[in-house]
């Protein structure tokens, strides 16, 4: 079984991610995640100041943090942080679409439109970019070019989109997705923790990244966007429900 997280920005895949990225990567599953930016307009930068300097540290960190959690292929594509509603949509979904075609998951997921509890703009793009990627790696008719390198369409069977039961006041407002799936990942929080703290240059949004851990509690929550298979929603405790016993 395969698991692909798309993400904006290092330190995504723990924040939002990283319960269900050690929990599943201890039960066997293959787990990847995919940046789409290497997060250089960051307001902490850890002393930085040149963007590529902070580029490459924060590659640095996010491979560090991968690790932390298990993940089997992690990878930071370089579109430019903080304008990814800028960026060329047939591009970028088209790279999402290669590594869909590249790993093969079994399970992606990623943010939502309103760009998780945060509202960044980046966040939501990523969901967009990847709800397309989602329904497009499956179609020959898209994105041949890839076909005739040597790649093969590939339909993953669910699209999950992370979501939470609270919101943030000092955050713009948002609409979050309604839960479908409620993943315990008690077990590794700390874990969680620790991947975020390898973030040193972001180790100023540590005690706030806590308290968002504290209302979230023990369970990391999605909402199925997408399924190759026609099922009435029901509410859900693994992603790979219906795919796979866990």
């Amino acid at each position: 079984m395969k698991l692909l997280c798309v993400t904006a920005h290092p330190d995504d895949e723990s924040g939002c991610f990283g319960g269900i990225l050690a929990k599943y990567s201890e039960a066997g599953v293959h787990c990847s995640v995919l940046c789409l930016t290497a997060g250089e307009r960051a307001a902490n930068r850890g002393g930085l100041v040149a963007d590529e300097a902070l580029k490459a540290r924060r590659r640095e960190e996010f491979a560090a943090s991968c690790r932390h959690l298990g993940v089997h292929d992690g990878r930071v594509l370089d579109f430019r942080d903080g304008a990814l509603d800028r960026e060329d949509f047939h591009v970028v979904a088209g790279e999402i679409v290669r590594v869909i075609r590249t790993l093969r998951p079994d399970v992606v997921a990623t943010f939502a439109a309103e760009g998780f509890v945060t509202a960044h703009t980046d966040h939501g793009m990523a969901g967009l970019f990847t709800a397309a990627a989602f329904q497009w790696a499956a179609r020959t008719t898209r994105y041949k070019e890839q076909l005739a390198e040597g790649l093969e369409p590939w339909q993953a069977r669910k699209l999950y989109a992370v979501t939470t039961e609270f919101s943030l006041k000092e955050r713009q407002a948002v609409s979050l997705a309604p839960v479908t799936a409620r993943i315990a990942v008690g077990p590794y929080v700390r874990r969680k923790n620790e991947a975020f703290g390898l973030h040193t240059t972001q180790r100023p949004l540590q005690p706030i990244f806590e308290h968002a851990q504290q209302q979230a509690g023990e369970d990391e929550l999605f909402h199925l966007m997408a399924t190759s298979d026609v099922t009435p929603m029901r509410m859900e405790s693994d992603l790979f429900d219906g795919i796979r016993e866990m």
